[in-house]
């Protein structure tokens, strides 16, 4: 068989999958960000052996993939492969005045986000933590400046008091997404670079985030 009938059949799989109307809406709600199956049985109101058949016809035509939490290690999140679907769905739009991104400590993934929300977008960007920590992360900075990112170091803050109604919340970090409980919030699965302390990890989160975010600020508009 040669590489353009195997290209052929690939398409004609993922468009297959893509046809019937539930894993579409499946599709849908992960091209904006990460979710566990729990919260897709909730959004979809589908049974668990209903929802695990549909996601594994995903999973076997390479359209999507599981991480396990770093919070709750009971808990998966399922996400969409990149470029998975290029050029094949309409991505929905969304409004706010301001985007928070948010992650336990404050001292690396979000604050990210934000100067590269900053790089691409009008809407104003800020960050916050759940359980910020004392100060910026220096491998978060040396990422930064490895990639050329304008990245002042700040003082992390506390999430309390930060989001307002007109706000889109973006969860970048799994403990966070879990304690927050933030009903319209987005949630990208981006592994803890600390865990690790490599400067790989920090640039793997680093261009993780910024995939993320020219995936997504092309999709929203001011309120």
């Amino acid at each position: 068989m040669n590489t353009e009938q195997i290209s052929l059949e690939s398409r004609v799989a993922t468009h297959a999958a893509l046809a019937d109307p539930v894993r579409l809406q499946i599709i849908d709600l992960l091209t904006l960000g990460d979710r566990s199956p729990g919260e897709l049985q909730a959004q979809l109101g589908l049974t668990s052996n209903l929802l695990a058949h549909h996601l594994g016809v995903l999973d076997r035509t390479d359209l999507i993939t599981r991480s396990r939490s770093e919070g709750d290690r009971r808990r998966s999140y399922i996400r969409l492969r990149p470029s998975a679907l290029d050029g094949l769905l309409t991505a929905p739009a969304l409004t706010a005045q301001r985007v928070v991104f948010v992650c336990t400590g404050n001292s690396a993934r979000s604050p990210l986000a934000a100067a590269l929300w900053a790089l691409v977008s009008p809407i104003p960007a800020t960050s916050a933590g759940t359980h910020p920590a004392a100060a910026t992360s220096v491998k978060a900075i040396t990422a930064a400046e490895r990639r050329g990112l304008p990245f002042d170091p700040h003082t992390p803050r506390d999430l309390d008091g930060v989001i307002g109604e007109s706000d889109l919340v973006v969860t970048v970090c799994d403990r966070a997404h879990e304690e927050l409980h933030h009903a319209d919030a987005l949630h990208w699965s981006v592994p803890n670079p600390g865990r690790i302390g490599t400067d790989a990890a920090y640039d793997a989160a680093f261009d993780e985030i910024a995939r993320r975010v020219a995936h997504l600020s092309p999709q929203v508009s001011a309120k």
